[in-house]
């Protein structure tokens, strides 16, 4: 079989426009996917340099492959089962800035350079007094973007026109402005003159972004048999499913710049995303804090035997479109084709999710999904919503238990344990208050304002309500508690 090199897939030369923070199966399956159909489309004309911002891992595989690489993105298109398999050319280089830092300096002095995506997880963009410009390279990723922008800042002598955009992707609020504060805080610590902290202010942008697809990686159980399918060994092969959302907020236009939604593809430029992130949090997230624990005690183990099941679906879709949608403030339009978007991977026919995998840290994960969702519903409505109401009583029934050994609560279904982690206070609760009767324990349980951050007895009728669906689920098992909230 054929080794995946630059012979089998020639690179077309473009200017290099984009230098990307990390390596990983994220953004290749993500961004340079995107970039890659944007060029062939006609409408980027840009290629991409990756450097490596850690110092553990290899680029091996990218050097003998030529920066050549497969996504494979698997799932329901149209209602349909599909493969959908790309060869990625549009990455020309790698870097190492630990092992060849002069080479990652000399990139600032691209002339073509414009934009900077960057993916260095949700601890990448932090301020480390003790970071070092002197340091080849700094530590932490904003320190090495200060040193690299302060690097083209010098060699164009402050020319506005070669400033940067930055795409960052990393999972936190408000990401691009966090890193803008992490990089002035740098000049600052490090003393930096006033006018390159002047050409940030005037020539750069900082965008934030919401970014989702899932990405399940490398195939490495099932390598052998994708090789062969490609016809050719492919080591940075990556799979994903068909969905993907890239919502940019800036305050500058950069919309004709970075035009890849005149590809055809998901980017959507705002001037805010919190709309779009209140969307995909509430209906995606919410859809599955508020389904999966019910959904395991009624037997099922993973997403799509979810979807599979009758009564689970109902409850999923009544969920969303009953209780979740209405609090939205996006268009319904918008907001249901979303959600249909969200129940069509939910059945993806490639994606084994585990419940239990999703799971971890419910009880932190139902505040922050589902409570807003609550709130906001009996706001408008003036009634508690009854499925977000239930999943909170399914979450105290997953939880019922006092066996807990290293670190973990076990409960029991059919007779068989599963494995509860969370925070260790949230699991001594369940533990030491396990055994006492209904009431009792929900009236304690909503108290906790350390988990719900206010007490949750509060909201009039809630504690009835929570109580009268718990001793539901313990007397007559969590299906036909269930079936009895759906076919009300």
């Amino acid at each position: 079989m054929k080794e995946l090199t630059g012979e089998l897939f020639p690179q077309i030369q473009r200017p290099i426009k984009v230098l990307q923070f990390g390596e990983g199966n994220f953004l290749r399956g993500f961004a340079d996917y995107m970039i890659d159909i944007a060029n062939e489309k006609g409408v980027f004309d840009g290629n991409i340099v990756i450097v490596k911002p850690i110092a553990y891992g290899s680029l091996d595989n990218f050097k003998a492959q030529d920066c050549r690489y497969h996504v494979s993105l698997r799932g329901l298109v149209d209602g349909n089962a599909q493969i959908i398999n790309r060869t990625i050319t549009s990455v020309t280089d790698v870097i190492d800035c630990y092992t060849d830092f002069e080479g990652f300096q000399k990139l600032a002095q691209l002339p073509d350079l414009r934009f900077v995506i960057s993916n260095t997880t949700e601890a990448g963009i932090v301020f480390d007094s003790k970071d070092s410009i002197t340091a080849c390279p700094p530590v932490t990723f904003p320190g090495k973007l200060t040193a690299f922008l302060y690097e083209r800042y010098r060699y164009y002598q402050g020319d506005t026109s070669k400033g940067l955009i930055m795409l960052p992707v990393e999972l936190i609020d408000d990401n691009g402005i966090v890193l803008k504060e992490c990089v002035m805080k740098y000049i600052s610590l490090w003393s930096l003159e006033e006018e390159f902290a002047r050409w940030i202010e005037a020539s750069c942008i900082f965008t934030s972004t919401l970014v989702d697809r899932i990405i399940t990686g490398y195939p490495a159980d099932k390598e052998e048999e994708e090789w062969m399918k490609l016809g050719c060994r492919d080591r940075l092969l990556v799979t994903g499913e068909p969905f993907a959302l890239w919502v940019i907020e800036s305050m500058q236009d950069i919309s004709n710049e970075f035009a890849l939604d005149k590809a055809g593809l998901p980017v959507l430029f705002t001037t805010s995303q919190k709309p779009y992130k209140q969307r995909k949090v509430r209906i995606l997230n919410g859809a599955h804090t508020s389904f999966v624990l019910a959904s395991y005690l009624c037997g099922n183990d993973i997403v799509r035997a979810s979807m599979e099941d009758s009564d689970i679906y109902r409850f999923i879709e009544e969920t969303i479109f009953e209780e979740v949608i209405p609090t939205l403030t996006l268009p319904r339009e918008e907001l249901e084709q979303f959600a249909r978007d969200v129940i069509s991977r939910f059945k993806n026919p490639y994606v084994d999710h585990s419940l239990l995998a999703i799971s971890l840290n419910s009880v932190s994960k139902w505040k922050a999904r589902c409570l807003p969702s609550l709130m906001d519903y009996y706001k408008i409505k003036g009634k508690l919503p009854s499925h977000l109401t239930f999943s909170l009583a399914a979450l105290a029934a997953f939880y019922h238990s006092d066996k807990m050994e290293d670190n973990a609560l076990y409960g029991t279904r059919d007779g068989q344990e599963y494995k509860i982690f969370d925070d260790y206070q949230v699991l001594t609760f369940f533990k030491d208050h396990y055994k006492e009767e209904p009431e009792g324990f929900i009236l304690k349980l909503l108290a906790q304002a350390s988990f719900w951050g206010f007490d949750l007895n509060e909201i009039p009728g809630f504690t009835d309500a929570v109580t009268n669906y718990y001793q539901d689920i313990l007397s007559s098992g969590m299906r036909k508690a269930l079936c009895r909230l759906i076919k009300k």
